[in-house]
């Protein structure tokens, strides 16, 4: 606005002195001059004060609107993208009976994971007593080994990139109504006691359950020819 106002007093006094050269000067032109000018520099002075109040017109704003969000590098979760990790899977009898392990299976297939170990098994009590351990004070413990031990289960060791944490999304919430349609538990169960299926909760669990559930000789360890489709 102060540019604008720079330009209106030029124009005034364009203006004023716009007068045909051969025309002499009269008093009543010399009036005539002095109030047009001085009625310049009033408006002017007028434009350059209203330059003090900021203008509302985003046409006049020097900086962008646009705002730039922080961005947090987390090289640790970059570095765990890459890990390649073990989790052990375990149909759980109620899966069995229902007929889904080869959907389950299959799941875990198209993520891209790669099947070391596949047993169908009938677990012993003092095998799932073991394996659920850090369950033994609660209240529902004794159901629960009643329910591990009612039929076979399918034991299974993958293999992958990042696959505990993927599997455990695969699977959903331990309580099957509060889990994600798309995942196991939420497509095919609808029942805490009756969830279809277990899953290692950390890499460190991952290889301490398969461990557990599979003797030595065992797993299978081979490579898929699809690897190079699957990472860089």
């Amino acid at each position: 606005m102060g540019v604008f106002a720079g330009t209106t007093a030029a124009a005034c006094v364009a203006s004023s002195l716009a007068l045909t050269p051969t025309t002499p000067f009269s008093s009543n032109k010399r009036t005539t001059i002095t109030t047009s000018s001085s009625k310049c520099r009033i408006r002017a002075t007028h434009h350059q004060n209203l330059t003090a109040f900021p203008s509302t017109s985003h046409l006049f704003y020097a900086k962008s609107l646009r705002t730039t969000k922080p961005r947090i590098f987390l090289p640790h979760l970059i570095a765990s993208l890459e890990q390649v990790d073990q989790t052990y899977i375990m149909v759980k009898p109620d899966g069995v009976q229902r007929g889904v392990v080869g959907d389950i299976i299959s799941r875990f297939e198209k993520k891209g994971f790669k099947l070391t170990g596949l047993k169908l098994y009938q677990c012993s009590k003092d095998l799932a007593e073991e394996h659920y351990k850090d369950l033994k004070l609660k209240s529902f413990f004794p159901k629960l080994i009643d329910y591990i031990t009612s039929g076979p289960v399918v034991c299974m060791a993958w293999e992958g990139v990042g696959v505990v944490a993927s599997a455990r999304k695969l699977i959903g919430a331990t309580d099957p109504l509060q889990a994600e349609p798309g995942t196991i538990r939420g497509d095919l169960a609808v029942q805490t006691g009756r969830n279809i299926v277990h899953g290692s909760d950390s890499p460190e669990n991952g290889k301490r359950e398969i461990a557990f559930w599979f003797k030595e000789g065992e797993l299978c360890e081979w490579t898929p020819v699809l690897t190079p489709w699957l990472r860089e």
